[in-house]
């Protein structure tokens, strides 16, 4: 359990300098999707990309440190500058390269809790360590409430805000004509997710967004994840499976009277730890997330 509050503690701290990896061992790969939509994988979160007459758009954009990488793979892609980059949420794994981007002329767009919470400081309930704000440079400077359209590249981008699910303030985006979604931390293909309580997520949140986006794709969209393999419809189904039979399971026996503890003992998550307890969210770690979001009153959004 402890490598994965670690893990968890470096994620919301954007990497802690004590643990910092060794930048120049990442490889920024590009992988096609479709329609002209491609995925950046990295260290962090995976970045969607299109280029084209409206010049670069990201989705995401991982650590600061990886940007020079990130613009080198982008320009694989395109010669166009970066111009518009949307947040799927605050997570420094996803915002990390926000100022320099926002410095260069991009336009950050973002619901309106991510810039919020990219506002303040952050003490991580385990360590008790505290991450100041980021600086406004890396702030959004566009936010909505509920989504926006964006019309780029020859393509209708649907940007729909997600509520309480991986945290407060996620967002997904749809290509309709590229026939592709990027769902940000809202799924993790493959492994167990992380459900940022603390940051308004909920478990039962992960699963609306799943069925959300569920309810509008069909077996040829493709689906980008926050972490894991480019993912399809089949693999979306069965993410919604899993996550929702352990959520069922930890709620009946929280209803038995069960502990934390006892309830971490009964494995609720045994048949998918082979597979699924293989990332950075281990089986136990995640099963308190579930508790927690099922017991424990809804915290204040961020001010």
């Amino acid at each position: 359990m402890k490598r994965s509050v670690l893990v968890v503690s470096m994620v919301l701290a954007g990497v802690g300098a004590a643990q910092e990896p060794d930048w120049s061992k990442v490889e920024v790969k590009v992988v096609p999707v479709a329609g002209g939509v491609s995925m950046l994988v990295g260290q962090g979160g995976n970045i969607g990309v299109t280029s084209g007459k409206d010049g670069i758009f990201l989705i995401d954009d991982q650590f600061e440190p990886l940007l020079p990488k990130i613009r080198a793979a982008v320009k694989t892609l395109g010669d166009g500058p970066i111009r518009f980059v949307v947040n799927t949420h605050f997570h420094g794994d996803h915002t990390g390269s926000n100022a320099k981007l926002y410095e260069s002329g991009a336009v950050i767009l973002a619901h309106e809790n991510v810039r919020k919470r990219l506002g303040l400081e952050r003490i991580n309930p385990s360590t008790k360590e505290r991450t100041p704000p980021k600086p406004p440079e890396a702030w959004p400077v566009v936010t909505y409430a509920n989504g926006v359209k964006l019309y780029l590249n020859g393509d209708e981008l649907e940007v729909i805000h997600v509520a309480r699910a991986h945290t407060d303030g996620d967002s997904v985006i749809r290509f309709k004509k590229a026939n592709v979604v990027h769902m940000g931390d809202t799924f993790f293909n493959g492994n167990y997710p992380f459900v940022d309580v603390d940051s308004g997520g909920s478990i039962d949140g992960l699963i609306a967004a799943a069925d959300l986006v569920l309810s509008s794709i069909d077996d040829k969209t493709k689906v980008i994840p926050g972490h894991g393999p480019l993912g399809t419809k089949a693999d979306l189904q069965n993410y919604r499976k899993v996550i929702a039979s352990i959520r069922d399971r930890v709620k009946a026996l929280v209803a038995q009277g069960k502990t934390l503890d006892q309830i971490i003992a009964a494995k609720p998550t045994a048949q998918w730890d082979a597979t699924w307890g293989k990332g950075f969210m281990g089986p136990d770690v995640f099963v308190s997330f579930v508790h927690r979001s099922l017991t424990e009153s809804k915290p204040a959004g961020p001010k």
